[in-house]
């Protein structure tokens, strides 16, 4: 009886879990399709399909925005009690780690504002002033702030150079850290770090560079081909040389000389090619809002979800905030289900993007335990 207690014990240990069993299994086509969304949605408590398709894994993320584009309208952030609750209800129901993020970048651009009883995060300008350590305190703040919240992605910092006296959308709203990539890279890694310290991933953006831009990508397009410089690439040679943690984020902007006939966030030229290939960035992409003028304008919702994840994007970011529709992460998730149904997208593509966007999630989660 001893002996056949120490043999059953002693498979119980070398034989793995149900827990060790599900991780370790391959995803399904469904699972992998749903990894690749982050969209938004409207209300301070989650809708009712938000849920059952976080449940389902048809949703792999969740942007959240403190009002719509109404005057008045209110999205998703009230308080940082109800806030909690509202993440506390998706992570709860989800399969696996939900990736649930804000554009807390400080100043004009934050989510999570003082008036409702958050942190006053300063602008990107005021913060490249600053030393690098007063600035990564307040990367960690913000970071602290956020994880306590269950926010676990912010898209900041934004590494655009300064590079016109009239910056719309950008410098103009004090968005940017500086003119110079030197500058620029020190103080946008400092706020960074302190967010990775506190234990929630950063995003570079707007890859490969919006600050010379004299349009802004939320209404049109941005044509950059006369003024961009190969400088605007430094601050993501420099992250990478670093081993950056997070995410890199591909802005709506048009270069004759990257790709002739797409903006960035949609080209294999731009985000394959010389994001991928030339820089070494091997971890997650993510596009920006597909729903923003500068790519949706004469482009149906599918067409947007084909070229983003042709060129390359791991993340397809649908901000449901510009327009609204309650229903957008299931046109999303059918659109791209239809086209790996029709041979146009590989299941080795979507394990390309499932296995950065897990080993992404791991990372985070292994920092955290820490």
């Amino acid at each position: 009886m001893r002996l056949l207690l120490i043999v059953v014990l002693a498979l119980a240990w070398l034989l793995p879990g149900p827990c060790a069993a599900a991780s370790s299994r391959a995803p399904s086509l469904e699972e992998m399709v749903g990894a690749m969304i982050m969209v938004g949605f409207h209300g301070t408590k989650a809708p009712t399909s938000v849920l059952k398709a976080v449940a389902e894994g048809r949703i792999g993320g969740v942007i959240l925005f403190d009002k719509g584009r109404r005057k008045g309208e209110l999205y998703n952030v009230e308080s940082p009690s109800q806030l909690k609750r509202l993440i506390v209800s998706l992570q709860s129901v989800a399969p696996r780690t939900l990736l649930v993020a804000v554009d807390q970048e400080g100043g004009k651009v934050c989510r999570l504002k003082p008036e409702r009883g958050f942190f006053a995060l300063p602008s990107a300008e005021a913060m490249g002033r600053m030393s690098e350590d007063e600035v990564r305190v307040l990367g960690f703040k913000a970071g602290v702030e956020m994880a306590e919240i269950g926010i676990n992605v912010d898209l900041a910092p934004v590494v655009d150079l300064r590079r016109v006296s009239q910056s719309p959308g950008l410098g103009d709203a004090g968005r940017l850290f500086g003119a110079g990539s030197e500058q620029v890279t020190r103080q946008a890694l400092a706020f960074a770090d302190g967010l990775r310290e506190a234990g929630v991933l950063p995003a570079l953006k707007h890859f490969p560079g919006l600050g010379s831009a004299g349009k802004d990508s939320h209404l049109e397009l941005p044509d950059v081909t006369k003024t961009w410089t190969k400088e605007e690439l430094l601050p993501y040679v420099e992250a990478f040389q670093r081993g950056w943690p997070g995410m890199v984020l591909v802005a709506h902007v048009y270069h004759r000389g990257l790709d002739a006939r797409l903006p960035s966030s949609l080209s294999f030229e731009v985000v394959e090619k010389l994001l991928r290939r030339k820089l070494g960035w091997d971890g997650v992409v993510i596009s920006d809002d597909l729903q923003m003028g500068a790519v949706a304008r004469g482009r149906s919702l599918e067409e947007r979800v084909r070229l983003a994840v042709k060129a390359g994007n791991d993340i397809l970011l649908f901000g449901n905030n510009l327009s609204y529709d309650p229903q957008l992460h299931d046109k999303v998730f059918q659109a791209l289900m239809h086209l790996v149904r029709e041979g146009a997208v590989s299941r080795e593509r979507l394990e390309a993007s499932w296995r950065r966007i897990e080993n992404m999630k791991r990372n985070l989660e292994q920092s955290r335990a820490s």
